[in-house]
């Protein structure tokens, strides 16, 4: 989540309101999710990784690391498809094969998998989570309260992952042993109580946090750091739209 929030900050498209890339998205989202041609895939898949690596500056390896598991989610529809002949018909005469092809069904779908997951991927490294839900409570009407729960969301996951590192490394000073790289089942089932115990806490604390600020108080609240509208809103999002309709049509 730090390294997203880096690379977001440092970003020629974290200028942009997170509203703007977020509408952006959705509709390369529900083009993906509902075309079936494997060229339109191809082409959205590679357009998302030119403007992470061009435009963003992702690194490649972290790219690939991100598209690990698009990668297996789609085999998955590749294997089924192989192995038990329960290929979709639909799906078959959208891409274009003959009825009754299972790998080219699962391809196709494979496909549809990875073009969506790179479009995530876009905004996940693309916009401040801090940001995006300031956004959506100003412009959008977002409840107060869930963005403050999703403001605490976002700190406690990376302060579990500390508090279970600080865990791990001090049974591993009082047991005289050295910390794994990886803990192991009875390790994981010792860390459970105590971490279950530390969010448990955090909860109580974020409670009397909200109370303290008077959430639901006022039906209207006064927000700082609410991101604005600018120009490079509107050509991003024509651009976006513009290079989407061709891919569309052929």
């Amino acid at each position: 989540m730090t390294v997203a929030q880096d690379i977001s900050k440092a970003s020629p498209l974290g200028r942009l309101n997170p509203l703007t890339l977020f509408a952006v998205c959705l509709a390369y989202l529900a083009a993906a999710a509902t075309s079936f041609d494997a060229g339109f895939q191809i082409s959205v898949v590679v357009l998302v990784a030119a403007v992470l690596l061009a435009v963003q500056r992702v690194p490649p390896l972290l790219l690939l690391v991100l598209m690990v598991p698009f990668v297996l989610f789609g085999m998955g529809f590749i294997t089924t498809n192989l192995l038990f002949r329960r290929d979709s018909d639909f799906a078959v005469h959208l891409a274009g094969s003959e009825s009754g092809a299972a790998l080219s069904a699962g391809l196709t779908l494979s496909l549809r998998a990875l073009a969506c997951g790179a479009v995530s991927i876009l905004f996940a490294l693309s916009v401040d989570p801090g940001a995006f839900v300031r956004a959506l409570i100003a412009y959008l009407r977002f409840p107060a309260r869930l963005g403050y729960a999703l403001f605490v969301a976002m700190q406690l996951v990376p302060d579990l992952l500390a508090e279970a590192a600080h865990l791990r490394m001090a049974r591993a000073m009082r047991t005289g042993r050295p910390v794994g790289r990886v803990p192991g089942p009875s390790e994981m089932a010792g860390l459970m109580v105590p971490l279950l115990a530390f969010a448990v806490r955090r909860a109580g604390r974020s409670a009397v946090a909200m109370e303290a600020r008077g959430f639901g108080a006022l039906p209207a609240r006064a927000m700082v750091g609410v991101p604005g509208f600018s120009w490079r809103d509107a050509a991003f999002g024509l651009t976006s739209l513009a290079v989407l309709a061709p891919l569309l049509v052929f």
